[in-house]
């Protein structure tokens, strides 16, 4: 009996609404993903590699064996320790360009945003109501003499 409710309580979980949403998120989550590593591998980084002349941080490294290596890859075969510092600043560099790509995209998604709840909102309605200039009290728009005090509008 206890398998029945848990697998009840389990079919109830993965049917709310949020549980879908967030299966949903996480899909197209990573499928920009993968558009905005594009972006910045493709298209970006070229670009920052034509306009700081080539300069591979990759191979900027401390071999802590105290040998000399001219690049990472030499030292690596060569099974030294190395501090990889400039494998670090390349990480840091990508998150820095990703990071302004989603903040670029997110900002004109909600420029778009507000501009479509702008079309949308609908006109204030025209005022169906008056004061009286005499009693103060109030009264339909189209009334040409008040019902409470009867003046003439």
């Amino acid at each position: 009996m206890e398998k029945k409710g848990l697998i009840a309580e389990f079919k109830e979980f993965v049917m709310r609404g949020n549980v879908l949403d967030m299966a949903v998120g996480v899909i197209i989550g990573g499928a920009f993903g993968t558009i905005i590593t594009s972006l910045v591998n493709d298209i970006l980084m070229p670009v920052i590699t034509l306009i700081t002349g080539g300069i591979n941080f990759e191979n900027w490294f401390i071999a802590l064996d105290g040998g000399t290596y001219k690049t990472l890859a030499e030292a690596t075969e060569a099974g030294a320790s190395t501090l990889n510092y400039g494998t670090f600043i390349t990480q840091v560099i990508n998150f820095l360009i990703v990071a302004f790509c989603i903040f670029t995209v997110v900002k004109a998604f909600n420029k778009a945003s507000t501009l479509a709840k702008k079309k949308e909102e609908p006109a204030p309605a025209a005022p169906t109501t008056k004061i009286c200039p005499y009693c103060k009290s109030e009264i339909n728009i189209e009334a040409s003499r008040c019902p409470n005090c009867t003046s003439q509008l």
